[in-house]
């Protein structure tokens, strides 16, 4: 990118500066700069959206120039306006160019000696912006045009890690019995670390989509099997589903009665760490989730489900065992079991869209 971005603002800022002599050359290499992104569709979003700021900034400039002059007390009203334009919603983060085009166009107007200098300038402006939009576009085009769609998976892969890291914790400190509030603490921050992934690995879906249209080198052999990102999206929002229902087990772990000493319920979380831990295998298949063997990690993810369900029962069984009272409100252990059901719920959704994917 940075060597793309220097090849752009070198050619805008030959043309602008040594092709068509402009006074404010420095705007076309600025605007292919800024426009230049990681994905192809986003650079044009970018371009028509700093274009159309920039010529709203002008244009209000232009205007008040004819009506009332470039005198100082003009300079509230040019203010006022373009950052009243520069609200709108449309322009997205470009919003703030409509203000500093229309001071730049202002500094213009002071430094024109006649009207028709004065509206020369102002379209050159313009004219700049358009070139360096142009340039920038065409560089990022031409010259390997990212294809970002690995970032899909590397979201997924990254979440997958903190779950399967947080389960894994989780179930050794159950296995000893240790739900002390130093260690429900840290799984909460684990869980909050694992909320943080979602949200990137969101941003890394969003960025693979987004790589995809206007890039022509989707059209390669190679790359024709990596085009719908449907499959990731799926397993996603199940994983984001699960991460939130670990946050609301590790909640009720942390309010545990560490003085509880009416039940034998030492059984119970021993089965409870098994549980965890089958679900902890299903989140280690998702740390290396690949495109290339999706079929044969869904077909693993299908088997170790099915063994966290066996777990699940163990869990059910064991806590009717010990006669506990899972109808007590005042009491953890009904809520641990129905966060356990919803857990398992939430994992097994996750292994059958994976599958689904996979054979889709």
């Amino acid at each position: 990118m940075i060597g793309k971005s220097t090849l752009a603002a070198t050619l805008a800022w030959w043309v602008g500066h040594d092709l068509m002599h402009a006074t404010s050359a420095a705007f076309a290499p600025f605007s292919a700069v800024l426009i230049m992104n990681a994905t192809i569709y986003r650079s044009v979003w970018q371009a028509l959206r700093y274009t159309a700021a920039v010529a709203a900034g002008v244009a209000v400039q232009g205007a008040l120039k004819f009506l009332i002059g470039s005198e100082l007390f003009a300079f509230p009203l040019v203010a006022v306006i373009a950052l009243a334009i520069g609200q709108w919603a449309a322009l997205g983060e470009q919003r703030t160019q409509v203000a500093t085009a229309a001071f730049f166009a202002f500094s213009t107007y002071t430094t024109a000696s006649t009207t028709g200098d004065q509206a020369a300038q102002l379209g050159q402006i313009v004219l700049l912006v358009l070139i360096g939009c142009v340039l920038g576009l065409i560089v990022n085009l031409g010259i390997a045009p990212p294809l970002r769609y690995r970032s899909a998976e590397q979201g997924i892969q990254v979440l997958g890690h903190e779950v399967a890291t947080l389960l894994d914790d989780m179930a050794e400190g159950l296995r000893e019995g240790d739900v002390r509030a130093e260690r429900t603490q840290a799984w909460i921050l684990a869980g909050e670390r694992a909320q943080r992934s979602v949200a990137q690995a969101r941003t890394g879906l969003s960025m693979a989509e987004d790589s995809l249209p206007l890039n022509p080198r989707r059209l390669l052999p190679a790359h024709r099997g990596y085009l719908t990102f449907g499959r990731y999206r799926q397993v996603l929002v199940s994983m984001e589903r699960s991460v939130f229902q670990l946050a609301s087990l590790n909640r009720s772990l942390d309010q545990w009665q560490e003085t509880e000493s009416t039940y034998s319920y030492t059984p119970v979380l021993q089965a409870y760490a098994d549980f965890l831990a089958a679900l902890r295998d299903i989140a280690q298949v998702l740390s290396a989730l690949d495109t290339d063997t999706l079929t044969d990690q869904a077909a693993e993810a299908s088997t170790l489900a099915g063994t966290a369900q066996e777990r699940l029962q163990d869990v059910l069984k064991a806590a009717r065992t010990a006669g506990l009272p899972l109808a007590d409100p005042s009491r953890p252990y009904g809520v641990l079991v129905v966060e356990a059901t919803r857990l398992m719920e939430e994992f097994q959704y996750t292994c059958d869209a994976l599958q689904t994917t996979a054979t889709g």
